[in-house]
């Protein structure tokens, strides 16, 4: 119980999701790379476009880089490949089996995240066996299609609190600016995709947004 409250703390800070998206200027590793050189606390390997073959290559690749950063490596939607990986965690999203589905022996290994996007799904999976839940799109997004609208700053600042004491992640449209709103807002963490994978200088990226979120925590 206490590793895994431990493991729990880990997950505060700035998550890099390594997408494979083709039209990012930089491909899944390079992304994790400069998530791990930069100081991100979570690399969440999100993998849209490869085979199981190509995933797990990629995933053993950013296994390595995350455990000699020190950073939790979550692996979005898959929880066989998470455990096939060694990662830390697995993210499911609404769509995803849901956590109190997946096997036994996957949950003792395993953090457990859960995508929400309103506060009735955030109260819903109060009710499931997870580590931490994902709010989002918080200020809208252009890297994935979801139907939802913006949720803004003062949602967020809600769900964190009815989540506590489980750890609050925001997620959808973040920047510098958004990751410092977010970080006066009280939510443990911040997710990124296009502010890192979009970006002409990934490595600076990073850096850029645990500049401005971790002060304001």
């Amino acid at each position: 119980m206490e590793l895994r409250a431990e493991r729990r703390r880990r997950l505060a800070g700035l998550h890099v999701l390594a997408d494979d998206d083709p039209r990012w200027p930089t491909g899944p590793l390079a992304q994790a790379e400069a998530a791990c050189t930069g100081g991100a606390a979570v690399v969440q390997l999100r993998c849209k476009h490869a085979t199981d073959r190509e995933a797990l290559r990629l995933g053993e690749a950013i296994r390595a880089l995350t455990r000699e950063a020190g950073a939790l490596f979550v692996v979005n939607d898959r929880f066989d490949l998470a455990l096939a990986l060694g990662a830390d965690g697995v993210h499911l999203g609404q769509d995803d089996l849901p956590p109190g589905r997946l096997p036994e022996a996957a949950r003792e290994r395993l953090l457990v995240g859960r995508s929400t996007h309103d506060l009735a799904e955030l109260e819903a999976a109060l009710q499931e066996p997870v580590d931490y839940l994902a709010l989002g799109p918080v200020f809208g997004t252009a890297s994935k299609q979801t139907p939802h609208a913006a949720r803004g700053a003062p949602m967020a600042r809600e769900a964190a609190r009815r989540a506590a004491p489980l750890p609050l992640v925001a997620i959808g449209g973040i920047d510098a600016a958004g990751a410092a709103a977010l970080a006066a807002a009280g939510v443990a963490g911040v997710a990124v995709i296009s502010a890192v994978a979009g970006a002409a200088d990934p490595l600076a990226a990073v850096r850029a947004l645990r500049a401005a979120f971790e002060p304001g925590r």
